[in-house]
């Protein structure tokens, strides 16, 4: 367990183990071979880190045949994702994982807001896109509005597009690029990125881009990422950091597709003057065009 590290953020001190951790996943699901995608990723982190899954589906009809159709498959889905969490647990080793299924009817979006409101603190996870038709999930639709509208709850967003045939492979995620820009609020998502680093094994890369105009002081910089690096290698998380100078956003995406990063972590809600990370600016645009599945952290 990571409970005694503290993260710097100029003059504040985070204790990570302070800090509220989501308490089960949410996968969402519309019935589509795209919507899957965000299963294996929801089983590798249930599995290692010992949290139950919630399959949730809010279906946008009335008809009985089409809700019926819809409870046979999540019985089925929810054999197959229990069948794929044991085989992350060693020699049949450590919790068994609850797979539970959940229906609801009403507007997709709106239902899984209300949902992960009523749960407390979930981890949602879901594709970027769904099925074709009424249903569609689009970044911009229904996925927008989730990442936009829960209140505090994390959203883990699966690239549908990145889907492979071999996508339920032993380890999904392996590493993970954490974009900091030296403000308290983006370093929120460190003690998240760090629990699951702890348990999945990742290697993580602390990145901070410094835009051409601003003049910050990079030998300080650098020193405050090695900082962080040192306590995450204290506690056996191998940690190392990167800055780069120029456009923020670009960066952040052409450095996760350069050196193949499997998540993207970071925070939503840096909206200080001493923050550049916010919907609407970075992480909306690392959101939108970025290649690789992102973790964002409302803080």
């Amino acid at each position: 367990m990571v409970e005694s590290i503290y993260f710097l953020a100029g003059r504040t001190a985070v204790r990570a183990s302070k800090l509220t951790m989501f308490a089960k996943i949410v996968v969402t699901l519309d019935g589509s071979k795209l919507a899957e995608v965000a299963l294996p990723y929801a089983e590798e982190l249930a599995a290692k880190m010992s949290y139950d899954i919630v399959l949730l589906t809010v279906l946008d009809t009335h008809g009985v045949d089409e809700y019926q159709n819809y409870l046979n498959y999540a019985k089925k889905i929810q054999e197959i994702t229990k069948y794929h969490c044991m085989k992350y647990i060693e020699d049949g080793k450590g919790k068994e994982i609850n797979v539970t299924t959940v229906t609801r009817e009403g507007d997709p979006a709106d239902g899984i807001i209300k949902y992960a409101h009523s749960c407390g603190f979930p981890l949602i996870v879901m594709a970027s896109h769904g099925r074709s038709g009424v249903g569609r999930w689009t970044v911009g639709s229904v996925a927008d509005k989730v990442v936009r509208s829960t209140r505090y709850q994390p959203v883990m967003m699966v690239r549908a597009k990145a889907s492979r045939s071999d996508i339920r492979e032993k380890r999904i995620m392996k590493k993970a690029l954490v974009p900091l820009d030296g403000s308290e609020a983006s370093e929120r998502v460190i003690p998240y990125v760090t629990q699951i680093a702890s348990k999945l094994k990742m290697e993580l890369t602390l990145l901070q881009v410094v835009p051409p105009s601003n003049h910050v002081n990079l030998k300080e910089t650098g020193a405050c990422l090695e900082n962080i690096c040192s306590q995450l290698n204290k506690n056996n998380i191998a940690a190392n950091h990167k800055i780069k100078i120029g456009p923020i956003a670009e960066n952040i995406i052409d450095f996760a597709d350069e050196l193949a990063f499997d998540l993207v972590a970071m925070s939503t809600h840096g909206m200080n003057r001493n923050s550049v990370f916010s919907l609407g600016s970075v992480a909306q645009k690392v959101f939108l065009g970025g290649n690789t599945p992102p973790l964002l952290v409302k803080k």
